[in-house]
């Protein structure tokens, strides 16, 4: 794919897709900028560059309807302060008072069109929708990581009706860090896996098994696979549906030159619920009226040493109720362990991502990725369509 620095966008138009899908509180305030001051030495390069700047964004879920509680306005405000410049907000995403302000924008000037996804044909991939998008535009750049796994119509289909097409500096980053995980991870590769749901997993898992080293699951996923083999597993969080699949992945294992462990012991309780009374189980069957909720420290100490021996290390998903301080023991200390490692480190998006930053060790991590989904999805395809879309080389 062609990237940001390899074309002459100098005083061109330019179509940036970003993603500026930023929390909100009660009041409509931005409670996270995060995702905003992500997009912004891309958005700083082109200013640099004279460009006429156009960026587009989505923000929540509006189900193609407009929203006025999920307008881009607290957006625009907060855009401005960071850099220093009016951002002007456009009423919509086409139409003619959209047309007259593309095409009154000035070099270094910025227009910020509304919502994308107040109309369903963003979801759609629709290229009549995309072709009004790319009114105007001579360059489209994508810095969007986190939308790069939808092929939706800002994301993919506009790319047909412009001259270029290219990754934005952030979606160059990400896809670097990713590819060396992808295609030519440094070994030992380890890949901690964690969170609630195995089905989120499925792809991921079977793309690792023919890659990493060793596989570590924590989180309420593992009970999933211990519920596979047979293990009573008390009142622990159990996908019912995905038992099937998760004997199957187990099956394909023994096949496979990979090392994947289950937790050896585990932090339960009736609840998880921050009064609860919390102790350590270190066999099955668990008592029916307890469940699983974060890892025990002989777990912690075995992971923790497979850690510090890898090369390569992939994180997505926390290894226990993390959000409970009582339950979070886990997850800290594997954050703890993963930055203090020598391994080039990729924390896959997501609940990990709070983790890493919940226990002061963000500065040690190699990549914190910006896309939990899209970060999966790259790693479980090798691609995603918003990077297809792309202009090659």
């Amino acid at each position: 794919m062609l990237s940001l620095k390899d074309i002459d966008c100098q005083g061109k138009r330019v179509f940036l897709r970003v993603d500026f899908n930023v929390p909100l509180d009660e009041e409509g305030s931005i409670r996270d900028d995060t995702r905003i001051k992500a997009a912004l030495p891309t958005i700083n390069y082109l200013l640099e560059q004279k460009t006429k700047l156009i960026i587009a964004s989505h923000l929540g879920r509006p189900k193609g309807k407009y929203n006025p509680k999920l307008s881009l306005k607290p957006v625009a405000k907060r855009l401005s302060e960071l850099i220093s410049l009016q951002v002007t907000l456009a009423p919509d995403v086409f139409g003619d008072e959209v047309t007259k302000l593309k095409r009154e924008l000035k070099e270094g000037q910025v227009l910020l069109l509304e919502n994308v996804r107040f109309h369903s044909e963003e979801t759609e991939n629709d290229s009549c929708f995309a072709q009004h998008l790319a009114q105007d535009v001579d360059y489209y750049v994508n810095d969007a990581f986190g939308a790069c796994h939808r092929a939706h119509a800002s994301v993919v289909a506009i790319t047909q009706y412009v001259k270029k097409s290219v990754a934005g500096l952030l979606v160059k980053k990400e896809v670097d860090y990713l590819s060396k995980a992808v295609f030519s991870p440094e070994k030992p590769y380890t890949a901690i896996l964690g969170g609630a749901k195995v089905s989120d997993k499925i792809p991921v898992i079977e793309n690792l098994l023919k890659k990493a080293d060793s596989i570590l699951i924590g989180g309420a996923m593992a009970y999933t696979f211990f519920k596979a083999q047979g293990y009573e597993v008390g009142n622990s969080l159990v996908e019912e549906d995905k038992i099937d699949l998760a004997r199957i992945i187990l099956n394909r294992v023994n096949k496979e030159k990979v090392n994947f462990y289950l937790p050896s012991d585990h932090i339960v309780a009736a609840k998880a619920e921050p009064e609860e009374e919390s102790r350590t189980a270190d066999s099955f069957p668990l008592p029916s009226n307890l469940m699983g909720l974060d890892i025990g420290p002989d777990t912690i100490e075995k992971y923790s040493k497979i850690i510090s021996e890898s090369k390569t290390i992939l994180w997505n998903g926390p290894m226990g109720v993390f959000e409970i301080d009582k339950f979070s023991n886990g997850t800290t200390k594997i954050a703890e362990a993963v930055a203090a490692s020598e391994a080039l480190s990729i924390i896959g998006g997501g609940d990990s991502v709070a983790a890493v930053y919940k226990a002061g060790v963000s500065e040690k991590i190699s990549h914190i990725s910006t896309g939990g989904g899209a970060s999966l999805e790259f790693i479980a395809n090798e691609t995603l369509p918003g990077i297809e879309a792309l202009t090659e080389e």
